[in-house]
């Protein structure tokens, strides 16, 4: 079938789903395959709950003039979602990607623009082969300005991600240490993250500069670029004040911010979106606005407070550079006591046991915190500390809490999305 055919029927449908759970009316559904289930076996299924079309790539499943026959229904959607985007003439991309804080970085960039502009950005963390196309498709004649999350673990991803979505502005939040494993190692990150910097280059649209990376720094001359940085009055946007007591507060332009974010390593992520906000010519009392008005879900970088302790929820992912830059900020507060209960990081590859190791050595000059290290990584790495327990499961760290309560006081929870972290809340 035509990728053009197959838009008509999209655009006659009210919006796209991969999940049988979330048809609504008229739905166009596409049957994608995974390792444990086909997509196909749900046609039936598809019709009976409201969808109007259903995307297939198996004949036998056809079962009527509403079956779209395809090849391959990945394929076909990936077709489909880069056919959209071109038949939006009008829309402006915004391309996101980074090591650490994508999804905080979306969240400002959009809670600044639709300030001004009708704007829509991916949905939670819908950011790889198959979220990014479904956030275009998502996308309609509307949509003044999308900003699409491109996440990747693999070199070629954001390439490939890059080339459907064909961002008009890109922009890098940093090169950390995440996802070491699939990208072989560090200069592996900086290269497959910079595809989406080559994809500006080649296409000469506009690359975000944050002239706080020194990798990015060295970047600001290859291209068309807009830059950033605190203390840069060469940049375009000079941030002239950061302070974080422990919210965010940065100053630009007579211009003072106050955020409900945690920590210096968000800064960026402020900063970022002030930058976005003042190339796309949004006033700084609106870029105010967005940013004030943006709170933190999700377990990230949350202050909350439970019974005598104040906490600083930050476990919806963890590698060893966001890590580390959450454990300097919590090292800098003047609270106490203090008490860090840090969780395996994963994806580490070969890099995992030697990361782990640093990170534990990182933590030895601060014997007035108490450190709670959970996960089977971390304990390969326990050492004999008056201030440092080690468990090689969560339960065991529940159990151990249970019986001697924490200490109240300031708690900083971070740990990778696999560990679950937040449960530490209902044991307090």
């Amino acid at each position: 079938m035509e990728i053009a055919t197959l838009h008509q029927y999209f655009l006659a449908s009210t919006g796209i789903t991969t999940d049988t759970r979330n048809i609504n009316k008229d739905n166009f559904y596409v049957a994608l395959k995974g390792t444990n289930f086909n997509g196909n076996s749900f046609t039936k299924k598809a019709f009976e709950l409201g969808a109007k079309y259903v995307l297939i790539d198996e004949q036998e499943y056809k079962i009527n003039e509403q079956c779209l026959l395809v090849d391959n229904c990945l394929a076909a959607l990936q077709e489909l979602a880069k056919f959209h985007r071109n038949y939006l003439t009008k829309i402006k991309i915004i391309g996101l990607t980074g090591s650490n804080g994508k999804t905080t970085t979306k969240e400002l960039i959009h809670a600044v623009l639709s300030q001004k502009y009708k704007t829509k950005a991916t949905k939670g963390n819908l950011n790889n082969h198959i979220g990014v196309p479904l956030t275009l498709l998502s996308f309609d004649k509307s949509t003044e300005i999308g900003i699409v999350e491109m996440g990747a673990n693999h070199q070629k991803e954001i390439e490939f991600l890059s080339s459907i979505a064909q961002p008009d502005y890109g922009y890098i939040t940093n090169f950390g240490k995440a996802h070491l494993e699939g990208f072989g190692g560090v200069q592996g990150v900086i290269k497959g993250k910079s595809e989406l910097y080559d994809y500006i280059e080649f296409h000469k649209k506009i690359a975000i500069i944050n002239l706080e990376d020194p990798i990015q720094e060295t970047k600001k001359n290859l291209f068309n670029t807009y830059t950033f940085g605190i203390n840069k009055e060469a940049a375009n946007v000079n941030i002239e004040k950061v302070i974080a007591d422990p919210m965010v507060k940065i100053s630009f332009e007579n211009t003072t911010i106050n955020s409900h974010l945690i920590g210096l390593y968000n800064a960026n992520n402020i900063n970022a979106a002030v930058a976005i906000g003042k190339l796309l010519n949004v006033s700084n009392d609106k870029i105010k606005a967005g940013v004030e008005g943006y709170i933190p879900e999700n377990n990230r970088s949350q202050l909350l407070t439970k019974k005598d302790y104040e906490i600083i929820l930050d476990a919806y992912n963890a590698n060893p550079s966001s890590m580390q830059a959450a454990l300097t900020n919590f090292f800098q507060l003047e609270q106490a006591p203090k008490t860090a209960i840090l969780g395996d990081m994963f994806e580490l590859g070969s890099e995992s046991t030697s990361e782990h190791t640093n990170l534990v050595q990182f933590c030895q000059n601060q014997p007035h915190i108490t450190f709670h290290f959970i996960g089977s990584e971390f304990y390969k790495s326990k050492i004999e500390a008056p201030n440092m327990c080690f468990y090689e499961k969560f339960e065991t760290f529940s159990e151990a809490i249970t019986h001697k309560p924490l200490e109240k006081g300031l708690l900083l929870i971070k740990g990778s999305r696999g560990m679950s972290l937040e449960r530490t809340l209902d044991i307090l």
